[in-house]
């Protein structure tokens, strides 16, 4: 098992910057996973560490050795991309067993090996078929499998799950879950898909522009995040960001907007007196806008008048989309909400829980 360390690492393509300065290290047996949008640059960084591209400068070690110009073969590592890429003519158990083969592995310990990484995935009974007869998500553990049986220090996966339906999406997240708890192994897994990170990862890193934004637990990033980018992209739907001032009034620090004005709670205001009349970005996540009607008790709820735009019925919770002003914004509300669309309402803001950025740098204000 090891660690991975990402050392002032930068990748060139021409005159583009896909990795930007990158520095970090993952620990041993962690469930790392980059999230952020196409063309961020997570995908180069895994490709850097599985020596499917070359550094442009900076360093990749995996516990205390520099990769750098190892071959991908020898850098004890395994990947699981996005497309399957098995071999159509071959059966389950030989695409598992290939590169054991490769290696020239004794013909028992192959056996035994397949067996072993087909009984984690649970698919004893398909390793006398060929791909053709699996489903995408019998194909997606038969990768899996044959990464398993090397037995690497790490893993990685390349968006494994985008070629799988909603449904199969979920149980094969709660498997690789699932996997990484049973082998105990450093995984690194890259995906665009918020909702993937933050129920699998010990720690997730946001990436921008090929720059890191944010390198944190999944509940520390969504309850902290560090700039408008990353409370934008973590959390669904998307955090709510209003344009406005700081304002004070009577030793009392208000938000002001263009279509309301909100109390800051006095515990929360001390970082803020230094912007007192200057222009911020005030930020709220959906289901903190609460139907006031079924707000729960001990919360600062400022509440605010807002015209119903559209309403989408989840079922378990109302997504709300209002106007106040120019501003547009959702709340997540109790399903015993019953406005309607065209009609003036009252919502709370749940000021305990708010947040503010600095309009120019786009970084959140503590």
């Amino acid at each position: 098992m090891a660690s991975v360390t990402y050392d002032h690492v930068t990748k060139d393509f021409g005159n583009v910057r896909a990795v930007n300065d990158l520095n970090m290290e993952i620990a041993d047996k962690e469930f790392l996973v980059f999230v952020g949008p196409s063309g961020c640059g997570k995908t180069t960084a895994l490709r850097l560490l599985a020596g499917l591209e070359e550094i442009t400068s900076g360093r990749i070690l995996i516990g205390d050795r520099v990769v750098n110009d190892v071959a991908p073969k020898d850098r004890d590592i395994a990947m699981v991309f996005q497309s399957y890429a098995l071999y159509p003519h071959l059966t389950v158990f030989d695409n598992m067993a290939f590169s054991l083969k490769l290696r020239g592995t004794p013909k028992e310990e192959i056996k035994k090996s397949v067996a072993e990484a087909a009984e984690i995935l649970g698919i004893n009974e398909l390793l006398d078929r060929k791909p053709r007869q699996l489903s995408g998500g019998q194909r997606q553990r038969v990768a899996v499998g044959r990464a398993i049986v090397r037995h690497p220090k790490v893993f990685l996966f390349d968006e494994p799950l985008s070629n799988l339906d909603a449904k199969l999406r979920v149980q094969t997240r709660a498997e690789i879950s699932k996997l990484h708890q049973r082998l105990q192994t450093t995984f690194i897994y890259v995906t665009h898909d918020q909702t993937e990170a933050m129920t699998m990862a010990t720690r997730i890193a946001v990436t921008n522009k090929g720059k890191l934004q944010q390198l944190d637990s999944p509940q520390t990033m969504y309850d902290r995040p560090a700039n408008m980018f990353v409370a934008g992209f973590i959390g669904s739907p998307a955090m709510n960001f209003f344009p406005g001032k700081i304002k004070k009034d009577a030793g009392q620090l208000f938000v002001e907007t263009a279509g309301f004005s909100v109390a800051i709670p006095e515990e929360r205001a001390k970082p803020f007196f230094d912007f007192i009349d200057k222009k911020v970005v005030f930020g709220i996540r959906p289901e903190d806008v609460k139907n006031p009607q079924f707000m729960p008790p001990n919360i600062h709820g400022e509440k605010i008048t807002a015209k119903v735009d559209v309403i989408e019925l989840m079922g378990n919770e109302i997504y709300l989309y209002l106007m106040s002003g120019k501003n547009s914004f959702v709340a997540r509300v109790d399903p015993r909400t019953t406005f309607k669309a065209g009609e003036d309402v009252q919502v709370a803001l749940n000021m305990d829980n708010f947040h503010i950025f600095d309009p120019e740098t786009e970084i959140a204000i503590r």
